[in-house]
């Protein structure tokens, strides 16, 4: 069975147990995932499946020619996942792959075609970073959201790679790694998850079981 699913950000909610203890959840549809494709040892030299997610209509020919052998109209997005165990093509996967209290972890802008997490436009190092800013008094009027030195004059007389400076903030591909399942419904191919996971509503996410393997 496969390991991993797509999914999409549904929003969150909170889920009551039976001592009355509200837990903020994130609601997420896995499904149904359409198998799309069989890679193989020994055409493709490696073992993986393609996994389909998302109905859609609008496909050119070369995406309708490779989906002709599936039943459903057309789909949105396609994303390669591992698997150990035999599957053949236009078989479908749900929310059944997971189980109640085990830990999964959650990636946004992994599947092409995708937006990663929130998008911040331009932003300066002090919301970027999280800089401290300039002194807020003595004289200084203009400086207190500038981020300072970026460098010596002479020596080395650039800018060193990586400088954390202002720039593009956001819509980036982040994971956040041993997220508790806290309820399965498989008919509906709905996973609750605990906690926050990125990414904004209606976000494509990649829903795979934790790799580190923490328990609880």
């Amino acid at each position: 069975m496969v390991s991993s699913l797509m999914g999409r950000k549904i929003g969150m909610t909170q889920v009551f147990d039976e001592t009355g203890v509200a837990t903020p959840v994130t609601v997420v549809e896995v499904g149904p995932n359409y198998v799309t494709q069989i890679r193989t040892p020994e055409k493709d030299g490696y073992s993986a499946v393609q996994l389909g997610f998302g109905l859609t209509r609008k496909l050119n020919k070369p995406e309708k020619g490779h989906l002709k052998n599936l039943s459903v109209p057309g789909l949105r997005h396609l994303h390669e996942v591992p698997f150990d165990e035999a599957l053949n093509v236009g078989d479908t996967v749900g929310a059944d792959v997971f189980e109640k209290g085990e830990n999964v972890d959650v990636t946004v802008g992994a599947v092409p075609g995708t937006h990663g997490t929130k998008g911040k436009g331009f932003a300066g190092t002090v919301k970027r970073h999280g800089f401290a800013g300039g002194p807020k008094t003595h004289g200084q009027s203009d400086r207190h959201r500038a981020p300072g030195s970026i460098g010596a004059s002479s020596t080395p007389g650039r800018v060193f790679k990586g400088m954390k400076m202002s720039g593009h903030m956001g819509n980036r591909r982040a994971t956040i790694l041993n997220l508790r399942v806290v309820d399965v419904m498989p008919d509906r191919n709905v996973l609750l998850i605990k906690g926050g996971v990125p990414g904004a509503k209606n976000a494509v996410l990649v829903i795979r079981k934790a790799v580190k393997g923490r328990k609880g």
